[in-house]
């Protein structure tokens, strides 16, 4: 790793779906996205990076196993609230919320297809304690 790599910063996220408009409103409705852009591709902020949605309605998008995005909450019990929200928003929830030894989580997806993981490290096993910032 260079000097410049270590300041590098994750700049945006893009993907297709084949309903951009309700791709768009789950991430503005659930993980507190702003619509900056519309168009072809609609652009949401985040702090700290944007996220791109390209209008797939005229072909089939196919996901690769296990594709997904994730967002990570401060604790346990934030999980589990986002969790509980999204079930009762119909969100299709493809796991209920689980322990993992990088922290427990849950994954959903957003319409459109993309697979959504929600997770926290506030309760990693002690080994990954060292190879991120809590």
């Amino acid at each position: 790793m260079t000097h410049i790599t270590t300041t590098m910063k994750l700049n945006h996220v893009s993907f297709p779906s084949s309903d951009v408009s309700a791709t768009a409103t789950f991430f503005e409705a659930h993980l507190g996205c702003t619509v900056a852009g519309r168009g072809a591709s609609w652009l949401l902020k985040r702090p700290g990076f944007d996220i791109v949605i390209d209008d797939a309605a005229d072909h089939p998008v196919a996901w690769p196993h296990n594709f997904h995005i994730g967002f990570e909450l401060s604790t346990l019990d934030d999980v589990r609230t986002l969790y509980d929200e999204m079930l009762a928003a119909d969100v299709v929830m493809k796991t209920g919320v689980f322990k993992h030894e990088r922290g427990s989580r849950f994954f959903c997806e957003a319409p459109g297809g993309v697979l959504v993981e929600i997770n926290t490290r506030s309760d990693a096993d002690e080994k990954y304690r060292g190879t991120f910032d809590l």
